[in-house]
């Protein structure tokens, strides 16, 4: 633990006013930096002798959309020559743009496209940023919280047009009023029978 809090206080101290926060929590170190010092704090990490957070583990995101800057964007960095972990975090807008990784991590890219398809958060000067985990005419974002849990079109195969159809969703009467009730204790629209 003692190498992680000194390691905490080198990325400290070398990049001053860039973090906003640093604390340790299960070993790892989490950081928090503003989104136009992103290339700068991971230019950093990534070739100072002291951190060597040479793998880019993964990208994501997290969703708050009550929140001014509604994406919280979410990068995880390991150290194989230190054997430690890093999680760097930042906040962005809806319609803000996110500096790309590609060119520092080439792997970034796989990732950002699928942060791009689910969130809907577009990355400057990515190559080939295009939808990678749903349909090229998929309307909205999955991951956002307001993207509604039915989705707005469903897919099937029509055998009359034999071929894929796009419909919008249909919910049928009895989902539509379904009153999420515990089934052990029934349910109150059904009348009570009488013995005869």
């Amino acid at each position: 633990m003692k190498n992680l809090e000194d390691l905490e206080k080198k990325i400290n101290s070398e990049l001053t006013t860039k973090v906003l926060s640093s604390k340790i929590n299960h070993n790892q170190i989490y950081l928090s930096i503003n989104d136009k010092d992103l290339l700068d704090v991971i230019l950093f990490l990534k070739t100072n002798s002291n951190t060597k957070f040479n793998q880019l583990i993964d990208i994501t995101a997290v969703d708050y959309p009550e929140k001014d800057r509604r994406f919280k964007m979410v990068y995880l960095f390991l150290s194989h020559e230190k054997n430690q972990r890093l999680i760097l975090n930042l906040f962005i807008k809806e319609n803000e743009f996110v500096t790309s990784l590609t060119s520092i991590f080439p792997s970034a890219n796989w990732m950002e496209r699928e942060v791009f398809d689910m969130y809907g958060i577009e990355f400057n000067n990515h190559p080939d940023l295009r939808r990678i985990l749903t349909d090229y005419n998929f309307k909205g974002y999955p991951l956002r919280k307001d993207f509604p849990l039915t989705g707005y079109n469903e897919v099937r195969y029509s055998e009359d047009e034999k071929k894929v159809i796009y419909e919008k969703v249909k919910l049928e009467q009895n989902y539509r009023n379904f009153d999420y009730e515990s089934p052990w204790e029934g349910t109150k629209y059904i009348k009570d029978q009488s013995k005869d």
